[in-house]
């Protein structure tokens, strides 16, 4: 019986498109003056990107911890190589939340999307997120979203401090923190090794099938979803 649902976010909730043609550009055309502006407040996730880059061999410009054009410069690259780095994440979602709340965002959201939320609520289902944006990140994206408010049916967020999305032990962790049996949550994403790392670790899982994402050649014998009308 499931009792969780665990939803990836791009290519599975909401188009790719809406995360790479809107959200990225739009993070990366403001990332100049958002550090120039909040350079002070940004001390810890400097001081993480310091330490990133200084393993980084893609990039070998020394990054000043001192200069913020150094410092968006270094984010800028982060962003064109598509790193899933948790600094880089953090400050995505800052600014993101700016232009949420300004209403020059608004998300994308596949239509079946709320209808489903409706419906697995009220037969007693939970909701939770994984995606490899941040927690804030994902709280801005079903807050403002052009089918409205859809946070309440939502209970748990989980991003990239949890784990790795291809590491077994990142679902055995969101079942633990959901306090329930691996085989009692079904997660739901488009990538295959994605869905490979939560069976491992005892999830049900269902590979999700939408308009712009990546074909994938060989389902296996993997539940395939174009539509959460038939996931109950």
């Amino acid at each position: 019986m499931m009792k969780a649902i665990l939803l990836d976010i791009e290519g599975t909730t909401s188009p790719i498109t809406f995360v790479h043609d809107i959200l990225f550009p739009y993070a990366k055309a403001h990332i100049g003056k958002f550090v120039e502006t909040h350079f002070g407040a940004l001390r810890h996730e400097i001081e993480q990107l310091v330490s990133e880059s200084a393993g980084d061999d893609t990039y070998t410009v020394p990054v000043d911890p001192t200069e913020p054009g150094s410092i968006s410069a270094y984010l800028e690259h982060l962003i064109g190589v598509d790193r899933k780095s948790k600094p880089l994440k953090s400050i995505q979602g800052m600014i993101w939340q700016a232009g949420y709340e300004s209403g020059e965002l608004i998300s994308s959201i596949f239509e079946d999307v709320p209808r489903a939320f409706r419906r697995w609520r009220d037969a007693g289902v939970t909701i939770a997120i994984y995606s490899s944006g941040s927690v804030l990140a994902q709280k801005l994206l079903f807050r403002y979203t052009d089918h409205g408010d859809l946070t309440p049916f939502i209970s748990n967020y989980f991003d990239t401090t949890t784990g790795g999305k291809r590491e077994a032990a990142s679902y055995s962790k969101i079942a633990s923190d959901l306090g329930l049996e691996p085989a009692e949550i079904v997660f739901c994403s488009d990538v295959p090794a994605e869905l490979d790392a939560a069976g491992a670790s005892g999830l049900l899982t269902t590979l999700v099938v939408r308009p712009g994402n990546t074909t994938v050649e060989d389902a296996g014998n993997r539940r395939v979803l174009t539509t959460f009308d038939d996931l109950d």
